[in-house]
């Protein structure tokens, strides 16, 4: 055979082994339950609504119960490669990191409950419950901060998230009862703005002071309220958009209100737990 006819095979070879190892991928990919039913059974078992369904609450012992189901759920996420995961859309894409990340932190609740009263309470003087790499997500060992900061925030501009990831805390916007999936995502995602808005204990506009009081959540992430994200007003832009569910209904005039004050809340960093949350 000459040398010629030698590299043709070899490249053919290359070829053909490359076409396979791509359809091994997709067909992977296409394996994958982008509805996340485990998840969502999970959430409706142990997720129940409060103060008129502007936040939720947590059944962590139940949930306890079901550790096996929930483990099963995380063995699917941790097995998707990075090929897979690239391979999807964009939403596929941000509901899978939404439902990892919520799914991980009950999964770290868990571990240690119910000898906590807080997810800080996993963190110590030099280390942090975020930054811990306890999970394998997209091939590699992954933290809670590098799934919301590192992934989610770099490869979407979506501030919506912010109310869709939970840290299982009472401060937090409400753990959904249900998965977040890529042909409801825009709705779901609006409707968790909408409810954390509504939600007089942590987003309120208060007349007599002309002060938006609201969660400390716009101070941390505020950069993330910009032109590219359709706020170019910032936050204010994004409260005044809302100013009907922060001043229950009874709206200001916007003139009014266009010079307010911006006070961020005390967060509450207690755990969400059916024992333990408030009404």
């Amino acid at each position: 055979m000459s040398l010629i006819n030698i590299r043709a095979v070899t490249v053919r070879r290359w070829v053909m082994g490359l076409s396979l190892a791509l359809l091994a991928s997709l067909v992977r990919a296409e394996d994958f339950d982008h509805q996340h039913a485990a998840w969502n059974a999970l959430l409706q078992a142990h997720v129940v609504w409060v103060r008129g369904g502007v936040a939720s609450e947590v059944n962590y012992a139940d949930f306890v119960a079901d550790r096996s189901k929930l483990a099963a759920y995380l063995d699917t996420l941790s097995g998707v490669t990075e090929a897979e995961y690239q391979a999807w859309s964009a939403s596929q894409r941000l509901a899978f990191l939404i439902n990892a990340y919520n799914a991980f932190t009950v999964d770290l609740i868990l571990d240690a409950y119910p000898d906590l009263e807080s997810i800080k309470d996993l963190g110590g003087l030099f280390s942090s419950p975020w930054r811990n790499t306890f999970f394998s997500l997209r091939g590699q060992q992954r933290s809670l901060d590098e799934v919301e900061h590192d992934m989610i925030r770099v490869e979407f501009v979506e501030p919506r998230i912010h109310m869709a990831v939970n840290c299982a805390s009472i401060g937090c916007p409400a753990l959904a009862d249900s998965a977040y999936v890529a042909d409801q995502l825009d709705a779901q995602l609006t409707r968790a703005v909408n409810r954390f808005m509504a939600d007089q204990s942590r987003n309120r506009y208060v007349g007599a002071a002309k002060t938006f009081e609201v969660s400390s959540i716009f101070k941390w992430y505020g950069d993330d309220w910009n032109a590219r994200s359709g706020y170019p007003g910032g936050v204010r832009e994004f409260l005044m958009a809302h100013l009907e569910r922060l001043s229950a209904g009874a709206t200001p005039p916007a003139l009014v209100v266009k010079g307010a004050d911006i006070e961020y809340l005390d967060y509450d960093w207690a755990l969400n737990d059916v024992s333990q949350a408030t009404e």
